[in-house]
């Protein structure tokens, strides 16, 4: 058996979102918390364009060089938020869907992970939302999807977010808003 080599690298977690705006945001947030969702405490209610992923720290100039041109061929768009859904049983996860917007977040979501320093392999395909349970006990599963099944709300998406991790506590404490990229911001 050949040891896997390793390195010293030093590497810092990233994710990029849209946060969804206020009053809506603090509302999602809330109900994710009030189903017993730890994330709730260090994840702000918005939808991912790239989920946690550790890259070489060294590589973050470049990385941020390449949020700047997706972001610049990106013109702001709608995004319509609209009744729930759920990944059960693959995953125990209830979110609130996307009506409108899918094909830009997935545009955008593509052009991000195509960054060079960015190696991630996704377990599931991308498909937008906003989670409000998650790695809750069933009957929280239930009762926010049942809860928000009516919810709705239309906003205007102006940026995407990078955020970071600090991995030196063990990746548990709260995101890092590391820089807003303007969406058709053309330098």
């Amino acid at each position: 058996m050949t040891p896997v080599a390793q390195t010293d690298t030093p590497t810092t977690r990233i994710g990029v979102a849209i946060d969804i705006p206020e009053p809506w945001g603090a509302q999602l947030t809330r109900r994710r918390a009030e189903a017993g969702d730890p994330q709730a405490a260090y994840t702000p209610a918005h939808v991912t364009l790239l989920g946690p992923t550790e890259v070489a720290t060294e590589a973050l100039p470049a990385i941020e060089k390449h949020l700047d041109a997706v972001a610049s061929a990106q013109e702001p768009f709608t995004v319509h938020l609209r009744g729930t859904g759920t990944f059960r049983p693959i995953t125990e996860v209830v979110f609130v869907t996307l009506a409108a917007g899918i094909s830009e977040c997935e545009l955008l979501a593509a052009a991000i992970a195509a960054a060079e320093g960015i190696d991630r392999d996704s377990r599931f395909p991308y498909h937008p939302h906003v989670t409000v349970a998650q790695d809750v006990p069933g009957p929280a599963l239930d009762a926010v999807f049942d809860d928000l099944a009516e919810f709705e709300a239309r906003f205007e998406v102006p940026a995407f977010t990078l955020f970071s991790h600090d991995l030196s506590d063990g990746g548990d404490g709260p995101w890092r808003r590391r820089r807003d990229y303007v969406l058709g911001d053309l330098r």
